[in-house]
């Protein structure tokens, strides 16, 4: 009777439940923050309509596919193995597996770009450099909006288990009340973890909205 065992939940310790929860938001937000941002130029290489060549084509792609070939834990669990437990693991764990994800589909908006306005550019004498600020990138940023923000739910829901691999979070304290039997407190944590999945979800449905 392990569910009868959770109820009802406790409240000891909520105060370390409050400060882990926000540590998990903090490394889904500086995450994705990274993430988005190093993912637009891997997006460029991989699109075939602005890849400088072929090399850096299946260069970008082998950077996506070896990103989104690797789950988040595992990604975890190598970087506490180099850098030890704690938040930073976590961070680059989501990095990394974001940016499969994020350079995948803005890759695949960037082939789809309209050619007019990169081939009035190029009737006027304009560089590489300025084709892409003023012709490719305006035409790419509400998808690389919604993109940003949908990965930030992902990024956020995966927070929630790196500390069970030592990567931080609110999952080092659950594993901590498994560990010890304090079923109580997982309960507490639990619904903890589910308020915080189902907000996050609402603000990122309704900035969706607003983007698109």
């Amino acid at each position: 009777d392990l569910f009868g065992r959770m109820f009802p939940p406790s409240l000891d310790g909520w105060k370390d439940i409050a400060w882990t929860l926000l540590e998990t938001i903090n490394i889904a937000t500086i995450a994705t923050f990274f993430a988005v941002f190093l993912s637009l130029p891997i997006a460029l290489i991989s699109a075939q309509n602005t890849t400088p060549n072929r090399y850096t084509l299946w260069l970008g792609r082998f950077i996506l596919v070896s990103s989104r070939s690797v789950n988040t834990i595992i990604w975890a669990l190598l970087f506490v193995a180099v850098f030890g437990p704690g938040v930073l693991a976590g961070i680059l764990a989501i990095v990394f597996r974001s940016l499969g994800f994020l350079g995948k589909l803005l890759g695949e908006a960037i082939e789809e770009i309209d050619r007019a306005p990169i081939e009035a550019l190029e009737a006027v004498g304009a560089s590489r450099f300025k084709i892409l600020i003023y012709g490719v990138i305006p035409q790419v940023m509400p998808t690389f909006f919604a993109v940003s923000i949908l990965r930030w739910d992902i990024n956020l829901r995966e927070s929630t288990v790196l500390g069970l691999v030592g990567a931080g979070g609110i999952g080092i304290i659950l594993q901590g009340a498994i560990d010890t039997f304090a079923w109580q407190t997982v309960a507490t944590i639990l619904l903890a973890i589910i308020g915080l999945v189902i907000i996050g979800e609402a603000i990122s449905a309704y900035l969706r909205k607003k983007v698109i």
